[in-house]
């Protein structure tokens, strides 16, 4: 699995992005979002900034605006649920099968994604984005790995107890002799196992990593 972070940059001919655009002091955090139907979707976003009240009304003005309920308001920020027959950012999602991580944030016609997919689905994603004119900078790309997936279970324990215990903090709080102890192991078992697991985890990552090109044409 990959994780990414992507920037994106919402055109004026989506309504949301314009929004954020004539309102740049304002943030619109997205804290739901699915679609309703074929052609349809619901959004729950949390408004705040200096001008809140022009904001909520530049939503309830939009003409693909079907529906929308102010669900608490307090000082500078508004709870607003709306529906529009006009999500054109949750297109993107659907058709590549990626689930979004929620919250996230819509500034001035920028939005930052995080995401953990496969890298054929964040490719899928990609072609979705550029096929809607919605431009993109990838801002962050790393191969997820968990330890368990490529190491024995002792190996696992004792990579484990190391993290905890500090051993691979900067300055060291645990040393070598210390850990093997706290192990009820030989110092020199200790480092061989250690060496193993560290070689099976650096390997695993860049045989698993994506390469410049991918990154490229993600």
């Amino acid at each position: 699995m990959v994780h990414a972070t992507l920037t994106l940059s919402i055109p004026r001919r989506i309504w949301i992005g314009a929004l954020s655009m004539d309102h740049p002091e304002s943030r619109i955090r997205v804290l739901s979002a699915f679609p309703k139907g074929d052609e349809s979707g619901v959004g729950l976003v949390e408004v705040d900034g200096p001008d809140v009240p022009a904001v909520v009304r530049a939503i309830d003005d939009e003409e693909t605006v079907t529906d929308l309920a102010v669900l608490g308001r307090h000082d500078d920020q508004a709870l607003v649920q709306f529906e529009t027959t006009d999500p054109l950012l949750l297109f993107p999602i659907v058709g590549s099968g990626i689930p979004l991580e929620l919250p996230f944030d819509i500034r001035d016609g920028q939005a930052r994604w995080e995401l953990t997919a496969s890298q054929d689905r964040l490719s899928e994603l990609g072609e979705q984005l550029e096929t809607l004119g919605i431009s993109f900078t990838v801002e962050q790309l790393r191969q997820h790995v968990e330890p368990e997936q490529v190491l024995t279970d002792r190996q696992t324990t004792i990579v484990r107890e190391a993290i905890d215990r500090g051993y691979y903090d900067t300055p060291r709080e645990c040393t070598l002799t210390e850990l093997a102890e706290n192990m009820d192991m030989a110092k020199s078992t200790c480092s061989e196992t250690l060496h193993r697991a560290e070689e099976k985890i650096v390997k695993q990552f860049f045989e698993d990593e994506p390469t410049a090109s991918a990154r490229r044409t993600i």
